[in-house]
C-alpha cells in the first residue's frame, strides 16, 4: 500500500466507505476547458475568491448578482473606463460588499488580467498551460502580479475556475502531517512548499488521482473537512 492508498482508506472509513468517498469528489479537471473561459468570468471568480476570504461565503454568494451588476459582469473593457469618481462610488454601492481594500484589488487585478490575457491568447488558456508539478510557482505568481492573491485565497480561485490544483487548508496540511510530511502547520516557506509540491508530485504518478481530487480526498481523512468556500463538507 502506498502513502496516499492509506490516505484514500482513512477518508473512506470516515465518509462510509470508498463508493460515498468518490461521489463526493470533485471530477478531474479539463485542462483545454481554461482556454474557453472569459476573462470577465475569470476576473469575476478571482474577485469572489477574494471577497469570500476571511468572510462569510454564504453572504458573498448570496449577494453575487449585486457584484455582478454594480461590475458589469466584470467586462475589464467596461471596467477599464471607469473614473476615480465612479471607484469611490462602490464605497456606498449597497449591491456590494463595501471594502475598500478589496475593491481596490479587482481595479488591479482587471489590468493584471487584461495584460496576462493580450499577451498569451487568454488569461485561462495562461493557466492550463501552467504545469500541474510547479503549482506553487502558480501560486508565487498570482501573489506577485496579482493583488490579494497570496495564500488561500489564490489556491481557491484556480480550484474555482478549473485549473487541477490543491489548496492548503488545515485540514490538508494536517493530513499531509499524518502521512509523514515534515512540514510546519502553516507552511509558506519554501522549503515546505516544495515538499509539498514533490509528495503531490509523487503521488499524482502513483494513483492516478488529479491534484485537485488528492486535495479533498487529504481534507476528508482529517479534521473538520476545510475544503474551499463554496465546495462543501466543511
Amino acid at each position: 500500500m502506498s502513502d496516499f492508498d492509506a490516505v484514500v482508506e482513512r477518508a473512506a472509513q470516515r465518509k462510509g466507505g470508498l463508493t460515498a468517498l468518490q461521489s463526493m469528489l470533485p471530477e478531474r479537471p479539463d485542462p483545454a476547458r481554461l482556454s474557453e473561459l472569459s476573462d470577465a468570468w475569470i476576473l469575476g471568480e478571482m474577485t469572489r475568491s477574494i471577497f469570500q476570504s476571511g468572510f462569510v461565503w454564504r453572504v458573498i454568494n448570496n449577494k453575487w448578482p449585486g457584484f455582478k451588476e454594480a461590475f458589469y459582469e466584470f467586462r475589464p473593457e467596461a471596467l477599464m473606463g471607469l473614473s476615480e469618481d465612479d471607484w469611490q462610488s462602490y464605497l456606498q454601492d449597497t449591491r456590494i460588499v463595501r471594502n475598500r481594500q478589496k475593491i481596490w484589488a479587482l481595479r488591479h487585478n482587471l489590468w493584471f488580467v487584461n495584460e496576462v490575457s493580450a499577451q498569451q491568447g487568454g488569461f485561462g488558456r495562461f493557466l492550463g498551460q501552467w504545469p500541474t508539478e510547479d503549482l506553487v510557482g502558480l501560486f508565487a505568481w498570482l501573489k506577485k502580479r496579482g493583488s490579494r492573491l497570496g495564500g488561500n485565497t489564490g489556491q481557491y480561485f484556480l480550484q474555482q475556475v478549473g485549473v487541477d490544483s490543491f489548496a492548503l487548508t488545515r485540514d490538508v496540511v494536517s493530513a499531509l502531517q499524518m502521512s509523514g510530511l515534515d512540514i510546519h502547520d502553516n507552511p509558506v516557506s519554501l522549503k515546505d512548499l516544495k515538499a509539498i509540491q514533490q509528495r503531490f508530485n509523487d503521488w499524482a504518478k502513483e494513483g492516478g488521482w488529479s491534484y485537485r481530487q488528492m486535495s479533498f480526498i487529504l481534507a476528508y481523512s482529517a479534521g473538520d473537512n476545510d475544503i474551499m468556500p463554496g465546495a462543501g463538507g466543511g
